[in-house]
């Protein structure tokens, strides 16, 4: 459910330490509530979170929000849209005090093209974005919203807070049944 990426966070840190000038690769921090990339623009920086967590959601023809996961420390951001020359695919927006580092677009095209290091992470960023797309689909398929929403709280309570409105969105149900079923999970014999 939180992402993160500690070895291609370190990886990035060198690369920034490495720079002489401090240009191609800069720190930015957002406050809660801010959005890093907003969905159908066009990115102009490519991230990856140094701290904090983000949540990544796509807003559907309905105007429903549905987030597709949360990120934490080492994972990139907006890498496929400059791959692929595409507006961005999603939405981020810090759901605590975040900071990255934001590389220019020259300069990530130029590391594709050079740095084997950079592919290799990229590599295995895509075979997990993959695998966890395609386990949290089938999870969810196989198991009930209560089973999934009592995993979601144990790791909420440990590692992050979350409104009802993001559980609800990541859950893919609404506030309302999110309700319903945090009841159901409090007294299993509740009437309706």
């Amino acid at each position: 459910m939180l992402r993160t990426n500690q070895p291609f966070l370190d990886y990035l840190e060198s690369l920034y330490e490495k720079q002489p000038e401090k240009e191609n690769i800069i720190i930015k921090s957002y406050a809660k509530g801010e959005r890093l990339l907003t969905q159908n623009e066009t990115s102009t920086k490519i991230m990856l979170i140094k701290s904090g967590i983000t949540k990544c959601y796509f807003i559907e023809e309905n105007d429903k929000e549905y987030i597709v996961e949360f990120l934490g420390k080492g994972e990139i951001i907006g890498e496929i849209e400059v791959i692929k020359n595409v507006p961005c695919l999603c939405s981020i927006e810090a759901i605590s005090e975040v900071t990255v580092y934001a590389m220019s677009v020259p300069y990530f095209k130029d590391l594709l093209k050079n740095d084997l290091g950079l592919n290799n992470f990229l590599l295995d960023v895509f075979a997990e974005r993959i695998v966890n797309t395609s386990s949290r689909a089938s999870y969810q398929q196989l198991h009930t919203t209560e089973h999934t929403l009592n995993q979601f709280l144990e790791l909420k309570a440990k590692e992050m807070e979350i409104s009802k409105e993001d559980m609800a969105a990541y859950l893919g149900i609404s506030v309302r049944s999110l309700n319903r079923s945090l009841k159901e999970l409090k007294d299993p014999n509740a009437e309706e």
